[in-house]
């Protein structure tokens, strides 16, 4: 995601991932933050299959994310139809439709690993859909066989385009490569739509790698710095090389995938080419590479 991010005074906490307003705070910030009231908030999970999740409780704009189906979250509000919540997963502050959220916790046993499947509603590929899933969702098995799982909730998914919940994919590069020709999207974290940090995160992820959404963040907390030189050379599959509001993952020592607004889509490109055309159109130079130190994908 192309993040601009307003600087805010020093020490003041990041609001994208702390749960505070004027008017309501979450009760871990209490003394941390200044706020009308702090609620403990309640528990609930998405039972849609993707939902944007916004600065604002206004469907006109834009979103910053996507939450998935299955995934935990704590409810701190809830008006006029929308909740304002906290993410499980990366920590993820802003508003949902309620509509959209159960109440309660799921302790998911799988997640689909496959670029998504489909939740049917009996275990038979020719019954009717119910919904598409997305890669990452997490699933709450109650039963299955090798060739459905059964979802606590109701539905089945095919047993193969699931994984165990702590088995994870070696090469999170190759993750990346499978959304290549995927639209752009600004938030978006499918192969329906992706942004250039919802592809880290989304491939990370799949790998066992938890990451933040934006890349202002996973510039800052993800890997080791990496030196290179002014030629460009030195990279290793896996390193991830970001700008000002953008990043991608190296598949190689030159070839670099992201997901891009140039090209609107998720493309592979030489890494010199597209560092001379972000930095000619007001991108700016590369501003880090770093490498994830014992979980680089094998050459």
């Amino acid at each position: 995601m192309n993040t601009q991010v307003t600087p805010r005074p020093q020490g003041a906490l990041d609001p994208r991932r702390n749960a505070y307003r004027p008017d309501l705070a979450a009760k871990s910030l209490e003394g941390r933050v200044a706020a009308e009231r702090y609620v403990a908030g309640e528990p609930g999970f998405i039972v849609r299959a993707t939902v944007p999740l916004r600065k604002q409780p206004d469907p006109a704009r834009g979103f910053e994310t996507e939450v998935l189906f299955g995934e935990n979250l704590t409810v701190f509000d809830e008006n006029n139809g929308w909740s304002w919540v906290q993410l499980a997963r990366d920590g993820y502050v802003g508003y949902l439709r309620s509509d959209t959220i159960a109440r309660g916790v799921i302790s998911p046993t799988h997640r689909v690993q496959t670029l998504g499947t489909f939740r049917y509603g009996a275990p038979d590929i020719k019954s009717a859909p119910i919904m598409h899933l997305p890669m990452n969702a997490p699933l709450a098995a109650r039963g299955g066989d090798e060739r459905f799982l059964e979802l606590e909730g109701g539905g089945f998914v095919f047993t193969r385009h699931a994984a165990p919940r702590d088995r994870f994919a070696r090469d999170y590069a190759e993750i990346a490569e499978r959304f290549i020709g995927t639209p752009y999207l600004w938030g978006g974290c499918t192969r329906v739509g992706i942004d250039c940090s919802g592809l880290v995160q989304t491939a990370l992820g799949a790998a066992g790698i938890p990451a933040p959404r934006d890349s202002d963040m996973q510039q800052a907390e993800l890997g080791d710095t990496v030196l290179v030189s002014e030629d460009l050379e030195g990279f290793a599959r896996g390193d991830l090389v970001f700008w000002k509001g953008h990043v991608g993952i190296m598949l190689d020592g030159v070839m670099l995938i992201h997901a891009n607004a140039y090209h609107m889509l998720v493309a592979v490109e030489p890494l010199p080419e597209a560092a001379r055309r972000i930095e000619k159109t007001g991108g700016g130079k590369i501003t880090a590479v770093k490498r994830l130190t014992g979980n680089a994908p094998a050459l």
